[in-house]
C-alpha cells in the first residue's frame, strides 16, 4: 500500500516539473519572438510595387537634368530654366540611387528568404507587372546620372545588364498572353500591364543614347505593338478589368506614361522630335486631360495613404519630359509655357508625395495592400 500511495505523488511531481519546463520554454520562445527584428515582416510586405518610389525619383532626376540642359541649349527656354542648380540635380540623383539601392537590396533578400512570395507575386495578374519596375528604375537612374557618360564603356555594360532582365520578362509575359489558356491578355490585362511596355520604351531610349539604333528600334517596336494591343484591350473594358482594386486606381495614370516615353524614345532614335513623337505626345496630353477632368474615379483610392499614390508622380514626370523636348523642337511661347506648367506640376506632385510618405511611414508597409492579397494563403514549400 505504501508503494501504491507513493507512486501517484511521484507522478504528480514529474508532471509538475514537465509543466514548469514547458512554461519556461514557452516564455523563452515568446521572449525570442518579441525580440526578433522587424526585418522578416519588412521582407514579407515589400513587394515590387514599392519600386514606384524609385521610378518617381529616377524620373524626377532625369527631368531636372533635362531642364538644366535645355536652359543652355535653347534660347527660348534659357530665361526659364537656366536657374536650375546643378547641385540640386546632383543631390536628387544621389537620393534616387540611394533609395533604389536600398529597395533593390531588400528585394534581393526577399528573393532569398521568401522565394515562395516572389513566385506568388510572379503568378499574380497585377504583381507580375511591377517586376519590370526595378530594372526600369535602374535605367532611369543611369540615364539621369551626372557622372556617367552615355558614350562610355561603363554606361554600355550597365545598360545591357539592366535591359537583359527586361527582355527575359518580355519573353515570359508576352508569350503567356497568346499561348497560355488561363493567362490570355483579355483575362490578365489591367492598367499596370503598361509597366512592361514602359520598360521596353525606356530600354529603347537608353539603347538609342548609346548609338545602338537597331537595338533601340527593336525594343521600341516590341513595346509599341504590345501597347496598341493592350490599349485596345483595356479600352474595351473586358472581364479582366473587373479584377482591378479601386485602391490601385492611381495606376490609370500609366495611360499617360506609355505614349510619353514612346515619344521620348523615338526622339532619341531619330534625333528629332518629329511627327511621330509629336503625335504620341499629343495622345498622352489628351489622356492626361481626360483623367484630370474625372477626379471622382480616384475618390476611393485617396481615402487613406498608400504606396499606390506614387503612381501619380512618374507618369506626369514623363509627360513633362516629353513637353520639354516638344518645346525644344517647336520653340514657341505656348510650348514653353506648357513645359513650365507640366514641370511645376510634376515637381509639386513629387514633393507632395515625399512629404506624405515621410508623414505616413507607419502605413507605408500596409498589410492590406491588394498586391499582397495573393500571399495570404501561400505557405513556403518544404
Amino acid at each position: 500500500m505504501g508503494e501504491v500511495d507513493r507512486n501517484p505523488q511521484n507522478q504528480v511531481t514529474i508532471d509538475a516539473s514537465n509543466i514548469t519546463t514547458q512554461l519556461k520554454n514557452h516564455g523563452l520562445a515568446t521572449s525570442m519572438t518579441a525580440n526578433m527584428p522587424a526585418q522578416s515582416s519588412i521582407l514579407t510586405r515589400l513587394h515590387a510595387g514599392y519600386f514606384r518610389i524609385s521610378l518617381s525619383l529616377g524620373g524626377q532626376a532625369l527631368l531636372w537634368k533635362t531642364l538644366s540642359h535645355l536652359g543652355r541649349d535653347s534660347h527660348d527656354l534659357q530665361e526659364v530654366f537656366h536657374k536650375v542648380p546643378s547641385t540640386a540635380c546632383l543631390l536628387l540623383w544621389c537620393l534616387a540611387i540611394l533609395v533604389q539601392i536600398s529597395l533593390f537590396v531588400l528585394y534581393i533578400l526577399r528573393c532569398f528568404f521568401h522565394f515562395h512570395l516572389v513566385r506568388a507575386e510572379f503568378l499574380h495578374h497585377i504583381g507580375v507587372n511591377y517586376l519590370f519596375a526595378p530594372w526600369i528604375s535602374w535605367l532611369l537612374v543611369l540615364q539621369s546620372s551626372p557622372v556617367i557618360d552615355s558614350d562610355g564603356v561603363v554606361y554600355l555594360v550597365l545598360c545591357w545588364i539592366f535591359i537583359t532582365p527586361l527582355l527575359m520578362l518580355d519573353i515570359k509575359i508576352y508569350g503567356q498572353w497568346f499561348t497560355t489558356e488561363k493567362r490570355f491578355l483579355s483575362v490578365m490585362a489591367n492598367p499596370t500591364s503598361q509597366v512592361s511596355v514602359i520598360g521596353n520604351l525606356v530600354a529603347a531610349r537608353a539603347a538609342a543614347q548609346m548609338g545602338w539604333k537597331e537595338s533601340a528600334i527593336c525594343m521600341w517596336s516590341l513595346g509599341m505593338v504590345h501597347y496598341l494591343v493592350l490599349f485596345v484591350t483595356l479600352y474595351q473594358r473586358l472581364s479582366g478589368s473587373n479584377q482591378f482594386p479601386a485602391i490601385l486606381r492611381p495606376a490609370f495614370f500609366l495611360f499617360i506614361a506609355a505614349p510619353s516615353v514612346a515619344s521620348l524614345a523615338w526622339n532619341s532614335i531619330t534625333e528629332s522630335f518629329g511627327t511621330a513623337s509629336k503625335m504620341l505626345f499629343f495622345i498622352s496630353l489628351f489622356l492626361f486631360m481626360s483623367l484630370v477632368c474625372r477626379p471622382c474615379i480616384f475618390k476611393k483610392s485617396m481615402r487613406k495613404f498608400n504606396v499606390a499614390w506614387w503612381a501619380y508622380s512618374f507618369p506626369v514626370t514623363f509627360l513633362a519630359l516629353a513637353s520639354a523636348e516638344y518645346a525644344k523642337q517647336v520653340k514657341g511661347l505656348v510650348a514653353t509655357g506648357l513645359t513650365l506648367v507640366l514641370s511645376i506640376l510634376s515637381v509639386l506632385v513629387f514633393f507632395g508625395l515625399m512629404l506624405l510618405t515621410a508623414a505616413n511611414t507607419n502605413n507605408l508597409l500596409n498589410e492590406n495592400d491588394p498586391i499582397m492579397s495573393f500571399s495570404n494563403n501561400i505557405k513556403p514549400s518544404t
